[in-house]
């Protein structure tokens, strides 16, 4: 059996895994190399089991980029991937998979991004790790965010793995799949061969998964101790998994954030036939097989020419899981609740106080009582004010209730079905002209300990949320506990990480329920001002 060893650049042996008969060096026995960087043709290595891969090292940390975990045809399952014998090359991000629409930046002080290269063959993933050694660290797998459609592993600056692992003493790893119309699209009328279409994203991160399992130990990981979690879209795939029975072992504890809604990120349920047909009309061609074979940017026009109406028209026109044997439907409307399979997996689980409603700027002067009338302006500032003491009551129109709903009733229901679920809301102001209450995507910087990567995170009190929301991350990945108390079906026992981090029973459900018939009004307000929603 072959182990990873390191060695330096005089070759002489650094901390890893002992090759088979020698005793394992420690780590005490490596110099302290701050901000040291090496890349020789042998080291770091590790040895997978398709073969070996080689990256680099720096600043105390192995890390490996574009690792590819699968293939597939478009369509249809993923497979493993072919075995090599040279090294290979896995210092470069590996091809995102391609979108719908061209991108067009935007909103970059609040959400930083980057854009990279777009390819179909998008099965791959990065790896960040203290060293490629017998640590049996704590797994974390990140599932980006875009919904279904959108998004890649490396979309966002906060997104980086390097100070989660290095100070976490974790392996972090970023998994890219296919998406939109590669990855959720019906075709299953069309032939066995497509009878998973609808969910071959899903089954692309199972299949990363597995490949985790199968080779996680050689970075220095646990294989028996792995966290995914995810943000948005990426916390939609966290329930997915959860609802998936061949991705059953393969992780064990479950992080969603801002992850829990319906809408636009429902499943898409019927049949897929009759968006596949008119796609196909509008190509000009008449069978599943042609489509496998036309360009992409092809399949994407037609396919944004067509869709709108059959939506409107309340037909299956993908970009969300399927629910079928593979995918047995989201646990809030398939009737039947999570499945007891995964109700020993704990799950962390929450929201951040305005959500999308974070990325516009309102005029918050007028007067609730111009809004909805003064019995229920009078209704709506007592209840705000005894779920948030001490935030200002013209923030009452920033509440979200978009997430916060649904996850309400996803921690109630995930608790009735025995399994232990944490909760947290992100209510954090951030020094955006007059003050911004917490948007979508504001909380990761905060849970990869990336905040020196985002400008808009440089404010009085930040490094030591900062901390707080690190250290209950890393907790919950090494003990399935984050710090604070579960919730039961009838008591949500919510921390509230901002100013003042404490934790709260129920405190906003009276008032989430007293918005709820008012969200579309408050929408329409609360939009009026710049805004572009991000993922």
């Amino acid at each position: 059996m072959f182990q990873m060893s390191f060695q330096d650049e005089n070759g002489s042996r650094l901390a890893g895994c002992a090759m088979e008969g020698e005793s394992p060096l420690n780590a005490a026995d490596v110099p302290a190399m701050k901000h040291h960087f090496y890349y020789t043709s042998t080291v770091p290595m590790a040895q997978t089991s398709y073969g070996p891969v080689r990256g680099y090292h720096y600043d105390g940390l192995d890390i490996f980029k574009g690792i590819p975990y699968g293939k597939a045809r478009r369509f249809h399952a993923p497979e493993p991937v072919t075995g090599w014998k040279e090294p290979l090359e896995a210092t470069n991000y590996g091809y995102v998979c391609p979108v719908l629409r061209m991108e067009k930046p935007g909103g970059e002080m609040l959400v930083p991004h980057r854009y990279w290269v777009q390819n179909e063959d998008c099965l791959n993933l990065n790896i960040w790790t203290p060293a490629c050694d017998c640590g049996k660290r704590p797994v974390l797998v990140w599932l980006h965010g875009g919904g279904y459609s959108d998004g890649s592993a490396i979309e966002q600056v906060a997104y980086e793995g390097e100070n989660m692992a290095r100070l976490g003493n974790c392996v972090v790893v970023s998994v890219n799949h296919r998406l939109n119309i590669l990855g959720y699209f019906d075709l299953s009328d069309f032939g066995e061969e497509y009878v998973n279409s609808g969910n071959a994203g899903g089954d692309d991160i199972v299949l990363a998964l597995k490949w985790v399992r199968d080779n996680i130990a050689v970075f220095g990981g646990d294989p028996a101790c792995v966290t995914v979690f995810g943000q948005s879209g990426g916390g939609a795939k966290v329930t997915t998994l959860l609802q998936t029975p061949a991705a059953d072992g393969l992780y064990h504890r479950c992080f969603n954030m801002s992850g829990v809604i319906g809408g636009a990120m429902a499943d898409s349920t019927g049949s897929g036939r009759d968006c596949a047909l008119a796609v196909m009309d509008a190509l000009g061609i008449s069978s599943a097989a042609e489509l496998e074979k036309v360009p992409y940017a092809q399949l994407a026009a037609a396919y944004n020419q067509v869709s709108p109406a059959l939506r409107r028209e309340g037909k299956n026109v993908g970009m969300a899981p399927h629910p079928n044997a593979f995918y047995l439907g989201d646990p809030l409307t398939n009737g039947r609740g999570f499945r007891k399979e995964t109700a020993a997996v704990p799950l962390l689980v929450g929201t951040v106080f305005s959500e999308f409603l974070g990325f516009f700027k309102p005029d918050l002067s007028v007067p609730l009582e111009t809004l909805f009338g003064e019995e229920t302006a009078v209704q709506l500032r007592t209840l705000y004010q005894a779920a948030y003491p001490c935030r200002d009551a013209s923030q009452i129109a920033l509440v979200d209730t978009m997430f916060r709903s649904p996850t309400i009733q996803y921690i109630q229901a995930r608790a009735a079905s025995g399994g232990p679920v944490f909760s947290y809301l992100f209510e954090q102001d951030f020094p955006i002209e007059d003050g911004r209450s917490a948007w979508h995507c504001s909380d990761i910087p905060f849970v990869f300990h990336n905040t020196e990567l985002v400008p808009v995170c440089a404010f009085h009190g930040a490094s030591e949320l900062e901390e707080r929301i690190f250290h209950a991350v890393m907790d919950f990945a090494r003990t399935g506990n984050p710090g604070w108390q579960e919730s039961t079906d009838t008591i949500e026992n919510t921390m509230l990480f901002g100013p003042d981090c404490h934790v709260v029973q129920n405190h906003d459900h009276a008032l989430i329920q007293a918005l709820l018939p008012l969200e579309k009004q408050l929408l329409s307000a609360a939009t009026q001002g710049d805004g572009q929603i991000q993922h």
